[in-house]
């Protein structure tokens, strides 16, 4: 043959091409590969062979001939310039990125849903996208307040009619690491916040309208991890799981109480119910009780009257735990609702009305359609909402009469649907498993919490967070109620989300109507504003703006 022609098999497929034409760009995989800088293969016939896609070569071998890219379906252009990178064709690589920016990079501040950005003051975008030192860690936001930590630091911001979002507090650096927050404020009063520090210290501040900061107290659990810290009302309480160990700071008399479970029983599930009543989950399958109201009248010998509610029939260990309260009118009392999840994959509903008290609660359903332990619960006027470790939902529509949940006709089926989630050690357990272990179950409780996010009282409103795996630059909203799609939302600036919050406030620039907003925390260190409410009235006109997740997208996430 012409030592001019040069004969390749490209996947099993025969290309006839010239050298003049491999060689016609410089430092490219093809001109390596006739200089013998690179090892080849021949087959029986002296074709030189190449293991790669022949489709996709063709056309590469056509940019070679007449530097024009003919593509047939756009939705090949990734793999396009994949496989133009793996040629080192630095032309193409260049007019595809650009292909890239122009379609898919959102350079001009994300879709109708973004709202704006906070940004610290004093930092520049270079300097944080530098290092992990300006990740978001944490975001909490009530009413027209945000709190945001960063790895040292502490920021918050307010929202004042139409100025918009002002910073109103920025923290010095702090000496550890923070691993979480807690946030609590109400109109016109102050602002406090908890911090939970790697060094398993917890510190809490009150912030004053003026800005300024006082420390109230430093205090400990005394366990190996400080699992969770939130506050019920203006008291700040934090869990040490393992421990089976519960810490509260009373307000009232600026107390500071650790006590542990009896029996030495660990910790596996907790819920708050408004500011009334802490409610624990145990691996032993006992639900325990906490009525905060009842601080510091009720304390004696520094007791935190934790009394044991209710027992699970079967003993199997709580995993997940959400209260409902109903207030009734008549009696001028709370008509309490329980739902709690078991590693078992059982559901269950507990109901007591005021006219009971004292009796505990009685069991009201039971429901065993998963087949895997139950990671999340949720129970609101409308919906009981269930996630198993495998990311599948059940949710049932609620029955109820004069406000309290009714037999007739009861609670009927109303969706099941899965929730993407690509971690890499959830995929493995999806692959290699049926069966999940109490460990790893218990390292899906300390991924991203996927909700539902949203007020009880209004379940047609309530959300699911899909983060198909922590380093992504998207999420996508989903109704809890049934799966569907609200909204997907890209980071405006393409960076990393690394926390997310919903916040529903009332602006007076919105004349007092409640808006809901979706907070996202980048690895930048800025956090994005996203319209949720705006997200649902466009779903309302048109669900076809608001497709379900397509198989693509999962098999791109995946490998490309």
């Amino acid at each position: 043959m012409n030592d001019e022609l040069i004969s390749l098999n490209v996947g099993g497929i025969k290309f006839l091409t010239s050298r003049q034409t491999l060689n016609s760009i410089g430092d490219t995989f093809f001109t390596s590969l006739l200089s013998g800088r690179i090892p080849s293969f021949k087959d029986e016939s002296g074709a030189i062979f190449i293991d790669r896609d022949p489709n996709l070569f063709a056309v590469i071998l056509n940019y070679l001939r007449t530097r024009q890219l003919i593509v047939g379906d756009h939705s090949n252009i990734d793999a396009i310039k994949h496989e133009a990178e793996f040629y080192g064709i630095s032309p193409l690589v260049k007019r595809l990125q650009v292909y890239d920016e122009l379609f898919n990079k959102q350079t001009c501040g994300g879709t109708v849903l973004f709202q704006g950005v906070l940004n610290k003051r004093e930092e520049t975008q270079s300097n944080a996208a530098e290092s992990d030192e300006y990740r978001v860690v944490d975001i909490a936001a009530q009413h027209n307040a945000v709190c945001i930590a960063y790895c040292n630091e502490v920021v918050c911001f307010k929202i004042k009619d139409s100025i918009g979002w002002q910073e109103v507090f920025k923290s010095e650096r702090t000496e550890h690491n923070i691993k979480q927050i807690a946030f609590c404020y109400n109109y016109g009063s102050r602002l406090m916040i908890g911090l939970a520090f790697e060094n398993n210290v917890i510190s809490l501040w009150s912030l004053e309208n003026s800005g300024v900061k006082r420390e109230i107290g430093s205090f400990v659990l005394n366990t190996k991890f400080i699992d969770a810290i939130f506050f019920i009302g203006h008291q700040l309480v934090a869990l040490g799981c393992g421990e089976g160990r519960v810490g509260i700071w009373q307000s009232t008399n600026q107390h500071w109480l650790v006590q542990d479970l009896m029996s030495g029983q660990s910790i596996t599930a907790y819920d708050k119910a408004t500011n009334n009543f802490l409610l624990l989950g145990t691996r032993r399958g006992s639900i325990y009780l906490i009525d905060m109201q009842k601080f510091p009248l009720r304390m004696k010998d520094n007791d935190l009257l934790i009394n044991e509610l209710y027992e699970d029939p079967d003993h199997e260990e709580i995993t997940a735990i959400s209260c409902y309260l109903t207030r009734t009118p008549k009696t001028n009392g709370n008509w309490i609702e329980i739902a709690y999840g078991t590693y078992g994959g059982t559901v269950r509903v507990l109901v007591q009305h005021p006219e009971t008290v004292g009796h505990g609660p009685q069991l009201f359903q039971t429901f065993k359609v998963h087949l895997h332990p139950i990671t999340n619960v949720m129970l609101s006027e409308k919906y009981l909402i269930s996630v198993c470790s495998q990311m599948h939902v059940r949710t049932w529509m609620l029955t109820r009469f004069r406000g309290r949940i009714s037999t007739q006709p009861g609670s009927t089926p109303h969706a099941s649907f899965k929730i993407f989630k690509l971690e890499k050690e959830f995929v493995e357990n999806e692959s290699t498993s049926k069966e999940c272990s109490k460990e790893s179950v218990e390292s899906f409780y300390r991924r991203d919490n996927i909700g539902p996010f949203g007020d009880q009282d209004d379940g047609d409103k309530q959300v699911f967070i899909e983060k198909l795996h922590s380093e992504t630059n998207q999420i996508k909203v989903l109704m809890a109620s049934n799966g569907e799609t609200v909204c997907s939302l890209r980071s405006a600036d393409d960076s990393l989300i690394t926390a997310y919050c919903i916040l529903e406030c009332e602006a007076v620039a919105m004349v007092n109507r409640l808006r809901r907003y979706i907070l996202t925390g980048h690895s930048n260190g800025q956090v994005q504003i996203w319209d949720l409410t705006t997200a649902f009235d466009f779903m309302a006109k048109s669900k076809d703006q608001c497709p379900k997740a397509l198989r693509s997208e999962i098999l791109k996430e995946l490998f490309l």
